[in-house]
């Protein structure tokens, strides 16, 4: 508010300064009469004609008014005859002496819109290098962190759900705060800083939010882009004047949210050793755990890359506690859908521990989306509560993009992308040991043309070779299907093709799955540190290893092209009956596909079947 009124008084001075001008301006112009300028000798002839009935004479110039009422004036020269020619023509004679106030005012008026021009241009230049806050130009040095006090966050534990060994360690760090004498009168100290660490979206920000709500202290929150600026040491006065209030507040808690942006590895920049984000890091490093202990300033920062963070920035002393903040597991998932659910309108019958099973790999974010979603899918249909069908739907709008139902799509096209979704539904339904199918469809839907989604039984950390070839082999059902039926290749399986390429030469170079070559890793990356980023893979094999390796990695694709080739053939009647059913229905559920293979599967596959499960 005072920046508020601060700029309202400056821009009624500039207002009143402009009236008082044009006042001024249109007062004299309405004083003075019309003057016409004449030279002397012009002026020295009227009068001789007794043509000027009376002078003003004003310093070194001479104005006259003639027998008509027109004023005329002209530069004086020293003339002893003047004087003597006026009287002897009867002219009424004034003398002025000239008005010093009016010549400072002329000075001013012709020099005041440069000045405020000046003026309004240095107070905008303090404004922006204070970035719009206080104590002029010193104040671009300090730091931009804002202040929760006790109350003002209303978000707590109660409203973190799907993580709980990293509330357990952070709850822990509150008890700290509120009681120390229970953890140093056993010779222990309170841990100097925290890391949460893990993927977007799975709630490391509202974990902070809850520690504001929880704490009891002073919280400060400010992200690690706030450190760094283009001019150099600006960063590291900054970290200085954080730490300073924090200590000046404490116990406190120090919220640094996306710490990567400051905490990269040192030597990794574009800037040399004197880069400014490195000054920034070394002052933090110093403040953290220097010589000037900050007693009772527990430090709490946020990334989810901590592989680029600096080695010196994670040791004990500084980062004594590393928290991994994980994606939620299904059990995880159902408690976060059961937060965000309490605060809609839910209809009776919503079962969240369907929905939570059905979202394998979904962050909180995701889930808190979902529910909004569908909240605002039952706003449009003016509905007076959140049904298990919108969810679904809220569901798949989620997980595989807004339905295009206004791209047209010629009937050939339809055609070949319901067998192409066909070929993926009965490479997924009949080969064992794969996640069962949720739902196929030939709607577009985001950039992709049909879908077919598979879900999990259980929630999966590792996965087998067996499963990897599955994997290989449902992903070219729809290619091989596009074969069989129509003896033609189309671009849809282009990012099929390229999944399967990767996860192949996964399986040869990461993961030792090749017989042939072994279990060696081939291939080193190579990040920038800068970049935070893979950019390039180092070849550290020779080239006849690269052909041996693009060999196994064909015959691996091959193989399992192969052997999908042999099972749609097989059940040709199978891939052809779910193609008709996505062709009129356009959308089929697993047990549409489960009512289709019972009714066409060969009794002998049954068994062979039953027999390998």
């Amino acid at each position: 508010m005072n920046n508020f009124y601060k700029n309202l008084s400056m821009w009624l001075v500039i207002a009143l300064t402009a009236i008082v001008l044009v006042k001024l301006f249109s007062t004299q112009s309405m004083d003075k009469p019309r003057t016409d300028e004449i030279s002397y000798s012009q002026f020295m002839a009227s009068v001789e004609n007794g043509a000027i009935s009376k002078v003003l004479i004003k310093g070194d110039k001479i104005f006259g008014t003639s027998t008509d009422g027109r004023s005329v004036m002209s530069m004086m020269p020293p003339d002893m005859e003047l004087i003597p020619m006026l009287r002897k023509g009867g002219v009424d004679i004034a003398v002025k002496e000239m008005d010093k106030e009016s010549l400072w005012l002329s000075v001013f008026i012709s020099w005041f819109p440069m000045l405020l021009l000046i003026g309004v241009w240095v107070f905008f230049m303090r404004q922006m290098q204070m970035g719009g806050g206080k104590g002029g130009a010193l104040g671009f040095g300090r730091n931009r962190a804002k202040m929760q006090e006790e109350g003002e966050v209303k978000i707590t534990f109660k409203d973190v759900a799907g993580i709980d060994e990293a509330k357990a360690e952070l709850e822990e760090i509150i008890d700290f705060l509120k009681d120390p004498e229970k953890f140093t009168k056993l010779g222990g100290r309170i841990p100097k800083g925290v890391l949460l660490a893990g993927p977007p979206g799975t709630g490391k920000t509202l974990l902070a939010k809850a520690i504001a709500g929880e704490a009891g202290v002073p919280f400060f929150t400010i992200s690690g882009s706030d450190f760094v600026e283009m001019f150099v040491g600006v960063g590291a006065s900054r970290v200085r004047d954080l730490f300073n209030q924090g200590m000046k507040n404490a116990p406190c808690i120090i919220f640094i949210d996306e710490i990567d942006a400051v905490g990269r590895h040192r030597g990794a920049g574009l800037g040399g050793g004197h880069d400014e984000r490195e000054q920034t890091l070394n002052q933090l490093l110093v403040e953290m755990d220097g010589f000037n202990a900050n007693e009772g300033v527990i430090i709490i920062a946020a990334t989810n890359r901590p592989d680029v963070l600096d080695p010196a920035l994670l040791r004990p002393g500084r980062f004594d506690r590393q928290v991994v903040v994980p994606i939620p597991d299904i059990k995880g998932r159902q408690m976060i859908l059961d937060i965000y659910g309490k605060k809609t309108k839910m209809a009776t019958a919503v079962d969240m521990a369907v929905i939570a099973r059905g979202t394998p790999g979904f962050s909180g974010a995701d889930l808190e989306n979902l529910v909004n979603e569908a909240a605002l899918l039952a706003a449009r249909q003016g509905a007076e509560e959140i049904s298990m069908e919108m969810l679904e739907k809220a569901k798949d709008k989620v997980m595989m993009g807004a339905e295009r139902k206004s791209m047209i799509i010629s009937d050939q096209e339809k055609e070949i992308t319901a067998y192409h979704e066909a070929g993926h539904a009965v490479v997924a339904r009949l080969l064992p040991g794969t996640d069962p199918l949720h739902k196929v469809t030939i709607i577009p839907r985001g950039r992709a043309l049909g879908l077919t989604v598979q879900l999990p039984i259980d929630e999966k950390h590792t996965y087998s070779k067996k499963y990897l070839l599955s994997r290989i082999a449902i992903l070219y059902g729809g290619w091989v299907a596009e074969r069989i039926i129509f003896d033609e290749i189309t671009t849809g399986a282009g990012n099929d093709i390229e999944r399967a390429s990767d996860l192949a030469r996964k399986m040869v170079c990461e993961w030792g799955m090749s017989e042939e070559l072994g279990p060696l890793a081939y291939g080193k990356k190579e990040e920038q540190i800068f970049l935070g980023r893979e950019i390039a893979q180092h070849r550290d094999y020779s080239e006849d290893t690269a052909r041996r390796i693009d060999e196994v990695v064909k015959q691996i694709i091959l193989k399992s092209a192969a052997e999908t080739e042999k099972l749609l053939k097989d059940n040709i009647d199978i891939l052809k009956a779910i193609a008709n059913e996505l062709l009129e229905k356009e959308t089929i559920t697993l047990e549409d596909i489960d009512r289709v293979v019972a009714e066409l599967r060969k009794p002998e596959a049954k068994q062979a079947e039953t027999t390998t499960t």
